[in-house]
């Protein structure tokens, strides 16, 4: 099953510059082949369930082998099951409808 999901990971007790912690991250993403879009409060991605839920754990666990004592996942998943739609699709659908 397809899946676009939006993913934020909070190392807890590392300060307060997380960016070398997001950045592992995307990384691991990239790797597992996911099509990804960074935004200022985390990642969308899209992607099959199984690859975006295994780049999850493997990002969650990344955090932690980096130094991060504790690590808070969020994780929002959207599936379609009466046709498939992409990220670009869902982002042009309210554009569209902004410019009337």
């Amino acid at each position: 099953m397809r899946m676009i999901a939006d993913l934020t990971v909070v190392p807890v007790g590392v300060g307060v510059s997380l960016s070398k912690y997001i950045a592992a991250c995307e990384d691991v993403l990239k790797q597992a082949g996911l099509q990804t879009t960074l935004h200022p409060n985390g990642t969308a991605i899209e992607g099959e369930w199984d690859a975006v839920m295994a780049a999850v754990k493997v990002c969650h666990e990344k955090v932690h082998a980096m130094g991060a004592p504790r690590v808070f996942t969020i994780l929002k998943i959207g599936t379609r099951m009466d046709r498939e739609q992409s990220m670009e699709d869902k982002i042009h659908s309210v554009e569209t409808k902004l410019q009337g």
